[in-house]
């Protein structure tokens, strides 16, 4: 099993650049079988949950060329099937995208239900409510969902609450509904106006994504795009606090430093020192780090994918911390890792208590999740002496070239796919 083995204890330093979101790109993708038009896509992170959602593209029937690592080609006009469904698709959260896009351009959808991060329960009751509403009659047999209507008409839509699947999923499906849809308490993050813009450049018409009130005037087709995805903001964060975590120097390159306020005001809040440029941020570290509340909300507050990685850097902050999840119930599981650290981290309910310690040790520790194992790694950079991080799949899900980027800043880490390796490692370092 690939593993992470590290050597921690030294800042890290230097400059790093963020790759295409992953969120956007997901549902990018799904969008792109709507026109039998060719669609050029850039700035696509070369990651698995995005390889699977290809390979699913593929299995449809429609054409798919890797143009470069970051770039594709697709056209859906020989898309024989609306059955999306096998072991991988299973396995993301984002196999749901394709219920919206098939929907709306061929009224008939059957798609495997989503798995993904066991991060807490994330019902799809929205999304169906949403095709509902458009007309669409909904079944849920053998692992899946079937969608199918005969037209699908517009429809005022209320989100019981704010959820960015749901929103994205509604918007593709109401772009070729006939009439003016309305999905009001929308979503309003980064990803949800970048899905939007790039439906907008196929000829849908939606406006007010990055509002609470999206309206969507549905039209009869779609035609072709060349669009490039927006920088991740949670890849961008990470790197922010991997330069509090190791009490390092980071400027994170290639970002939109808007999408990224509630972090750098908590980095600050901390005693960083947070420096913004046109398309870049630059996070100096201090000593003396200081405490400070947290708790996550739907953008433009704190996102709950950054809570592992914050609270990791409160780990190590002088003071107690408060870190309240309001998103997802069981987001705290990589607490019980961090503790074999030395950290000092009480969890009642949602919320979790904080009281930094000064120094963290090597531990062995296997990642739960993809943005916990993220963290459990900058964890494990900070920490004295050797550590290792399993599980390393999860990681991989929605990191591009993450040991390569952290080396390019100065840490000592490797993968491994065997303890024979690993010995090797360990011995080359002692």
């Amino acid at each position: 099993m690939a593993q992470y083995i590290m050597n921690g204890g030294s800042p890290l330093v230097g400059e790093v650049a963020i790759g295409g979101a992953k969120n956007a790109a997901l549902g990018i993708l799904a969008a792109a079988i709507m026109t039998d038009e060719d669609v050029y896509i850039e700035n696509l992170p070369d990651v698995k949950d995005i390889n699977v959602m290809l390979e699913a593209i593929k299995a449809i029937g429609a054409s798919v060329e890797r143009l470069d690592r970051h770039s594709v080609r697709i056209n859906a006009s020989e898309v024989k099937d609306v059955l999306v469904d096998d072991e991988f698709i299973r396995k993301i959260r984002a196999s749901y995208y394709f219920i919206g896009a098939l929907l709306g351009k061929y009224k008939s959808a059957e798609v495997a239900l989503p798995g993904g991060c066991n991060i807490g329960s994330r019902p799809i009751d929205l999304h169906l409510k949403g095709f509902k509403a458009l007309g669409a009659e909904i079944d849920i047999e053998s692992g899946r969902v079937k969608a199918h209507a005969i037209d699908l008409v517009a429809a005022d839509i209320y989100l019981d609450t704010v959820s960015v699947g749901a929103t994205i999923n509604i918007m593709m499906a109401a772009s070729l509904a006939e009439g003016r849809t309305v999905i009001e308490n929308a979503a309003k993050e980064p990803h949800i106006v970048d899905v939007a813009n790039f439906l907008n450049s196929m000829g849908a018409d939606i406006k007010g994504a990055g509002t609470d009130v999206i309206r969507i005037n549905g039209v009869k087709s779609l035609h072709g795009s060349r669009y490039s995805i927006i920088p991740d903001q949670i890849e961008a964060g990470t790197f922010m606090c991997a330069a509090a975590i190791t009490r390092g120097d980071i400027t994170v390159k290639n970002i939109i430093p808007k999408h990224m306020e509630a972090i750098s005001a908590k980095l600050m809040e901390m005693g960083c020192e947070v420096v913004e440029f046109d398309d870049a941020i630059r996070v100096i570290a201090k000593n003396n780090q200081k405490s400070t509340n947290i708790k996550t909300l739907p953008y433009p507050g704190f996102p709950t994918d950054m809570q592992p990685q914050i609270t990791t850097a409160l780990a190590l902050a002088t003071g107690s911390s408060l870190v309240v999840e309001s998103i997802f119930e069981n987001r705290f599981k990589y607490v019980d890792e961090l503790a074999r650290m030395g950290t000092n981290i009480k969890v009642e309910g949602n919320t979790a208590m904080v009281i930094g310690v000064a120094k963290l040790r090597g531990a062995a520790l296997k990642a739960p999740d993809l943005r916990a194992g993220a963290a459990l790694v900058l964890a494990g950079l900070a920490a004295e002496g050797q550590t290792t991080v399993d599980d390393i799949k999860y990681i991989k899900r929605g990191y591009e070239d993450f040991e390569g980027k952290l080396v390019s800043l100065g840490a000592d880490i490797r993968e491994v796919d065997s303890e024979a390796e690993a010995r090797k490692f360990i011995i080359k370092v002692v």
